[in-house]
């Protein structure tokens, strides 16, 4: 039997759209004002991922409530695919090259389909009951295990980060400031703010290199906190995220997938090649089959979350083939369809104790 609520369900979609107009861009969003709000034409991504942020905040529901937006509108959001399936996720879409964005709950299925979707990473953007139980309070060794089983793995959290900073960072930020936006991601607090040691940055190859942080700073995605402090003179570096939805919970969870994440890129045989073939090879260890020695994806997924265009890619496996990073690689002409070897089975870090979380955090 079907039980019948009172209650109209709530429509987990939003949408908001930028108009060119003169003078700057303006943000159109169907439920809310129908005057568009005049933006600068830097802030106007941030601008509308804010505000479909705060839509998302408002019309929060418990996870087991939540239903694919997609299938409800007749899957009309992508090609035809097997059906729905996978568990129900926050989706980002960018339409007509970024004019129209769209955040809504998508299935795993059908966000897969969706052409320039990205999965928002676990956000804060959720009801409070469909959090963790609070009777396993924040010291208990019951809760923090229980947290960690239910949490996705590094990989998979590399992969997701990697996914949404390719809709939320234009496409001609260098490869040095994505894999810096992608550490900030992942180690950042509740709150946004970020600490980046000077030495971890350098285990990045990016140590005193203030134009990384500029250019994050001119797509209005992150602020530093010390401004004018010149890199060389300071040993921690403190930033304040301004994206709504790369902020997440799960701090200790998170910072084991940025230990992930830069364990490959400072691979030795990594180390010597350029900044763009390293953020490639940390996308293929993210995508890749653990249980799978050769493992095949569309390589304009691989290319959007490198921030490539449509050419490029082959040079990059190339490189990453001279050093012995791959054993080998094919692209199929027909069906984009990429499949590789790595050199060594991708595996899950050894564990390693979870740095203290600051009060707070």
């Amino acid at each position: 039997m079907r039980l019948c609520t009172m209650h109209p369900p709530v429509p987990r979609t939003w949408t908001v759209e930028l108009r060119p107009q003169h003078g700057g861009p303006a943000l159109y969003c169907p439920r809310c004002s129908p005057h568009g709000q005049a933006l600068q034409a830097t802030s106007a991504r941030p601008a509308a991922l804010a505000h479909l942020a705060r839509h998302a905040r408002s019309d929060a529901l418990p996870a087991h409530l939540r239903t694919c937006q997609c299938h409800e509108r007749g899957c009309r959001w992508h090609p035809r695919h097997r059906g729905c399936a996978g568990p129900v996720l926050l989706v980002l879409t960018r339409e007509h090259g970024g004019r129209i964005w769209r955040l809504a709950d998508t299935c795993a299925s059908c966000a897969t389909a969706t052409p320039n979707a990205a999965v928002v990473p676990d956000t804060t953007l959720t009801a409070p009951s469909a959090q963790h139980p609070s009777e396993d309070g924040p010291g208990s060794g019951r809760g923090k295990r229980a947290r960690r089983r239910r949490g996705p793995s590094e990989q998979v959290r590399v992969q997701d980060m990697l996914s949404y900073l390719a809709s939320a960072l234009p496409v001609g930020i260098c490869p040095e400031a994505r894999l810096l936006a992608v550490q900030c991601a992942l180690r950042a607090d509740n709150r946004g703010q970020v600490r980046m040691p000077i030495g971890l940055l350098r285990s990045l190859r990016l140590a005193h290199d203030p134009a990384l942080w500029t250019e994050l700073e001119q797509h209005c995605w992150l602020r530093v906190l010390q401004p004018g402090t010149t890199l060389p003179h300071v040993r921690t570096l403190t930033a304040q995220l301004i994206d709504p939805l790369s902020r997440a919970p799960g701090r200790p969870d998170r910072l084991q997938a940025a230990d992930w994440a830069l364990r490959i890129t400072a691979a030795a045989p990594l180390r010597a090649l350029p900044a763009n073939a390293r953020l490639s090879a940390l996308a293929l260890a993210a995508h890749h089959s653990p249980g799978h020695a050769r493992t095949g994806v569309e390589a304009d997924r691989l290319r959007r979350a490198c921030g490539l265009h449509s050419s490029g890619l082959g040079t990059l496996l190339d490189q990453l083939l001279a050093a012995g990073t791959l054993t080998s690689w094919t692209c199929d002409p027909a069906t984009d369809e990429l499949h590789w070897t790595p050199s060594q089975p991708t595996t899950r870090p050894h564990p390693t104790p979870a740095p203290p979380v600051c009060p707070g955090d």
